[in-house]
């Protein structure tokens, strides 16, 4: 006998909820264009720049997984970066406001995260790598934004304000969280939970396990080799996007490649939910999330909801791709294999 799809149920943060549900309300603090936009316009570009590190120097891994940022107490940083003189990370710290670089033979280097222009910060940064023994040479210019001007050649001044950017860095850790445990009830190819510097956001993607028709491609100022192979298979994917170097107020989003019939229809949770038409994908303001009642359930049912719409639709194997999401310290429950 087939089993049942395991039941989702959507925690609204009631009495007996489980305690990796329960969190501060500073944990979701104030973040808006208007007072934070130009700092974080300032990190999405300044982001570009040591995001093409690991693109540069580490092998090509499925999805682009390798060149991404992942995110830390103090901000966000690169996974270990294995060049010819020995690994280092490269790190955004949003407390002590400084871009680093850690070293595998300890060296540790470092400067203040302030107003610059994109220019000034693209040459520290490369003098900083180059002076740790990693000179390296990246394509320079942004991927995903419009225009994309040279660093080089970008030498408007942009804004950095210490405390938009812990603003930020806490909004990400906040996010970070529930998407770790949105992805921790799902058993089959699922991505790291992890912060995109083209596009700025953080986000994790579950797969069908099928492959997906070519995408168009078009995104601007990215290869459509790039796209096309991010996008090689069938996904439902979720997210935060806090704003970026195009403008905007940070919402949340989930969207699925390719977009099954009837999709855009779907009512997901919570009312405040919808579907935009202009970026094919359900959004969800962050300050919806901020102000309810329990952020982090809130968040949980967009995600769940949106997705779940993703595969009925899709068709996809529900029953093997997802299991029950984790709890501390105790082991999924594993299955019989299903007969027939």
């Amino acid at each position: 006998m087939a089993r049942e799809p395991p039941p989702l149920p959507l925690r609204l943060g009631r009495e007996g909820e489980e305690a990796s549900m329960v969190h501060r309300s500073q944990d979701w603090p104030e973040l808006g264009e208007e007072r934070d936009g130009a700092t974080i316009a300032a990190l999405h570009l300044f982001s570009q720049v040591a995001g093409k590190v690991p693109t540069a120097l580490l092998p090509w891994r499925n999805h682009g997984w390798h060149l991404t940022f992942h995110i830390c107490p103090e901000g966000f940083r690169t996974e270990p970066i294995h060049a010819h003189a020995g690994t280092f990370e490269l790190g955004f710290d949003l407390i002590r406001h400084r871009f680093t670089i850690d070293g595998s033979d300890g060296h540790h280097g470092n400067f203040a995260l302030e107003s610059m222009s994109v220019a000034r910060f693209h040459q520290q940064a490369l003098s900083l790598i180059a002076e740790a023994g990693h000179p390296v040479r990246i394509h320079g210019a942004p991927n995903e934004v419009d225009p994309g001007i040279p660093f080089k050649a970008d030498t408007e001044p942009r804004a950095y304000d210490r405390d938009s950017a812990d603003r930020l860095r806490r909004a990400l850790l906040s996010a970070d969280r529930v998407l770790r445990l949105f992805r921790s009830g799902f058993l089959g190819k699922v991505s790291p939970v992890h912060f995109f510097w083209g596009s700025f956001d953080l986000a994790v993607t579950r797969f069908s396990g099928r492959p997906a028709p070519l995408h168009p491609g078009g995104v601007p100022n990215l290869p459509d080799a790039v796209t096309r192979e991010a996008y090689s298979h069938e996904v439902s994917s979720a997210g935060f996007w806090p704003g970026g170097a195009s403008g905007g107020s940070p919402f949340f989003y989930s969207y699925a490649y390719p977009s099954p019939d009837g999709f855009s229809k779907v009512a997901v949770a919570p009312d405040d939910a919808r579907y935009d038409e202009k970026l094919g994908e359900f959004v969800l303001p962050y300050d919806a999330v901020r102000q309810s009642a329990g952020p982090d359930a809130t968040l949980l049912a967009f995600f769940e909801s949106s997705y779940a719409a993703a595969a009925e639709l899709g068709g996809w194997d529900r029953i093997e791709l997802e299991c029950e999401r984790g709890r501390p310290g105790i082991p999924r429950a594993v299955q019989p294999p299903r007969k027939g």
